[in-house]
């Protein structure tokens, strides 16, 4: 049984993409190479992986168990190669391949410039970002960081806290000149909100009084998935709308939000980079954490605030 590690990385390129057409454009080969490339390995292994018919694949039950038993060995492999040529020669270029899972609103709004420094300062290394919001697999999903927002629910990621946001109940002027400020908790049942559908918790809003926690019931009319598209309707004088700060926090300091209940703490909301435990760690993988903490060291950029 003879098979090579070029022919591993085109297999799980193919699974993590579904066709050999997404995976000769990633890996920058041909059609022909990719699909040589996978029928070599397959007859190294004396197994079928991909039931092929009118130009589709499907992976059999084989490929499905191949690639879990593949995908960490690789990455142990690939980090351990890495980490030995660092230490062997530690001033040695970044190379290789980083994909990173950031959330949309996030990412576009804060995290652009900061990946992009990461991104001028290695130019040896390529790199995917995907913007979702989608709280991926990153194992099976072939991503080697993301960011995430909120606490961290996954054990089996390894995290760093880089910064703490705050939620921020906020409304138009327009909105609160229409339908009265609440000046009270019990106040919002009188409103309408505009909801968030990505959390199941979303109609209960989290605040603290008199130094205790309190969940609030709150009704929505319009429900979004998206926080930029939330504080378009907040703006519009549709709701009351609970944002986190990196959205809210210009907008406040514009006027064209204000803050409502601000006596009233709201939930933190802190911001984790996480990846698969893997030992030794990928020096590209370090210098991407580092940077990133690095430049939210300071707190929240969106409030010149300090985390908290």
């Amino acid at each position: 049984m003879r098979y090579t590690l070029d022919e591993i990385e085109t297999f799980l390129a193919v699974m993590e993409l579904g066709s050999v057409t997404a995976a000769s454009a990633r890996l920058n080969l041909s059609k022909s190479v990719v699909s040589k490339r996978i029928t070599d390995l397959e007859r190294a292994l004396g197994a079928a992986l991909f039931l092929r018919s009118a130009g589709r694949i499907a992976p059999t039950e084989a490929a499905l168990r191949l690639t879990d038993r593949l995908r960490p060995a690789l990455s142990d492999l690939r980090a351990a190669a890495e980490s030995a040529a660092w230490e062997m020669d530690g001033a040695a270029p970044l190379r290789g391949r980083l994909a990173i899972s950031v959330p949309m609103s996030f990412g576009m709004l804060h995290l652009g410039p900061i990946l992009a420094r990461f991104a001028a300062a290695h130019p040896g290394l390529d790199l995917r970002i995907d913007y979702d919001d989608r709280a991926h697999d990153l194992v099976r999903d072939g991503y080697d960081l993301a960011i995430r927002i909120g606490e961290a629910r996954d054990a089996a990621l390894i995290g760093r806290l880089l910064c703490t946001d705050r939620m921020i109940a906020c409304a138009s002027p327009e909105y609160l000149s229409r339908q009265g400020r609440p000046r009270s908790l019990a106040d919002l049942a009188a409103h309408q909100v505009i909801g968030y559908s990505l959390l199941s918790d979303a109609r209960l809003w989290q605040f603290t009084e008199n130094g205790a926690p309190v969940t609030v019931p709150v009704s929505s009319r319009v429900t979004l998935n998206n926080g930029e598209a939330m504080r378009d309707f907040a703006l519009a004088g549709l709701g009351l709308a609970m944002l986190p700060g990196f959205i809210a926090a210009p907008e406040i300091a514009t006027g064209r939000l204000e803050q409502i209940l601000p006596d009233h703490p709201t939930r933190a909301l802190p911001i984790h980079a996480l990846w698969p435990p893997v030992s030794p760690m990928p020096a590209k993988l370090r210098a991407l954490v580092d940077h990133l903490s690095s430049e939210l060291s300071g707190g929240r950029p969106w409030t010149g605030g300090k985390d908290g």
